[in-house]
């Protein structure tokens, strides 16, 4: 089956539509603008033969493609998320088709100098051939997780089309503010009905994973006594200052740019304040729950110390849970994986099992009692202007959740 066609027509229209989710939003979903692609998505759904297509006043696109085979088949559903990371710039963004890349340098943008290579990015080197997708370099491209709308959307209009393909009920989500960690804050698990789910939300070919790291949330407030510089001898406790050496104390062996594969690490992300008053916020990861904590403890302890250096300034520490690894949920149901890993050799790809350095949906989906797993999508670098996405690797995927519907009707 070849849908690249229209799997880039379906791309390059999701990815025109700017969809950045808000941190800062208190409203849900985070911006209106995703609304817009929801309507839209409601439409391609209908017209590809999705049932009961429609999207809530919570912002969630939901339809159903019914059975075709009679008995006690397991309802399976496919998720993706509709907005995009406000890391970076998702407005106006221009997709550009690179075909049959032959190696080398691919120039996203020759005046900006946003070049693709395989010493920049060595997962390039796996995709000669193939036809690759790049934003036009002032922008993210979108590919995470637009890629895997266009995935779902011709997956389900290949499985309508041929009902002598055997499946029984398949139910499909798009999420908002997934990239802002609410993504399924509002979701309904238990009417949204399936036993067992897929986000399509990976990168590389062939690339699956069953675990997300342990995710908790860090904020250190720090109330100061601003006096005269002239005479701050002993009676200053500058705020800024304090956080500034809170954070430089915390080891540069554990920080994201100094770790990898099951490595955890403390990120400071956000720093506000004065004299008188600052705070700073981040993010704890790791995918083992005892190292998340020894982590947690350790920034407590340099906490601690920093409480007695600075005994006129007031130093609050909070972790806050965000999400945790989804492995041990999917360990207890084998069947989730063995499926998809099937899947992905009918496909004809190789399995290639990891952790994902980051979380998904399908995390607090798995502890809402949906166990839920990540398909790849082809795409890299994603979050910044070097993002890209192979069109092959989409045909790919829509491959695994045809074969996936395939393996549950078994």
């Amino acid at each position: 089956m070849d849908h690249k066609q229209a799997l880039y027509r379906r791309f390059a229209r999701y990815v025109s539509v700017d969809t950045q989710s808000d941190p800062d939003s208190r409203t849900f979903p985070s911006s209106a603008k995703q609304l817009k692609l929801g309507a839209i998505l409601v439409r391609e759904l209908r017209a590809a033969g999705v049932r009961k297509a429609a999207m809530d006043r919570h912002g969630y696109v939901t339809g159903e493609i019914p059975a075709t085979v009679k008995g006690r088949v397991p309802v399976i559903g496919f998720l993706a998320h509709m907005d995009t990371s406000p890391e970076a710039c998702g407005k106006g963004v221009r997709p550009r088709l690179h075909r049959n890349y032959r190696g080398g340098k691919i120039v996203i943008n020759k005046k900006l100098g946003v070049e693709l290579t395989p010493k920049n990015c060595p997962e390039l080197s796996a995709c000669r051939g193939e036809d690759i997708i790049t934003a036009s370099g002032d922008t993210l491209l979108g590919a995470d997780d637009k890629a895997g709308l266009a995935i779902i959307v011709t997956a389900a209009e290949h499985l309508v089309r041929h009902p002598e393909i055997r499946h029984g009920k398949i139910k499909i989500a798009f999420t908002p503010d997934e990239e802002v960690g609410r993504g399924v804050e509002r979701f309904d698990v238990r009417k949204f009905g399936a036993k067992a789910a897929y986000t399509v939300d990976g990168d590389t070919a062939g690339s699956i994973e069953d675990e997300t790291f342990n995710a908790d949330g860090v904020s250190i407030r720090v109330r100061g006594k601003s006096v005269h510089p002239g005479t701050a001898k002993g009676a200053m406790a500058n705020a800024v200052r304090i956080v500034a050496d809170i954070v430089s104390s915390w080891p540069e062996n554990r920080l994201p740019e100094t770790t990898e594969k099951r490595e955890g690490f403390v990120m400071f992300t956000d720093l506000k304040g004065s004299v008188e008053e600052a705070e700073i916020t981040g993010i704890a990861r790791e995918h083992d729950l005892g190292r998340l904590k020894g982590m947690e403890r350790h920034l407590s302890s340099i906490v601690a110390e920093k409480r007695v250096k600075y005994p006129l300034a007031d130093i609050r520490l909070e972790f806050r849970e965000q999400y945790r690894n989804m492995g041990p949920v999917l360990a207890r149901r084998p069947e989730v994986m063995d499926n998809l890993i099937a899947a992905v050799k009918k496909a004809g790809l190789t399995p290639r099992l990891k952790p994902v350095r980051g979380g998904t949906d399908g995390a607090r989906l798995s502890y809402m009692g949906l166990p839920t797993p990540n398909v790849f999508t082809g795409g890299y670098n994603y979050h910044g202007r070097y993002e890209w996405v192979s069109l092959d690797g989409m045909q790919k995927a829509v491959s695994v959740l045809v074969n996936l519907a395939r393996e549950w009707a078994k």
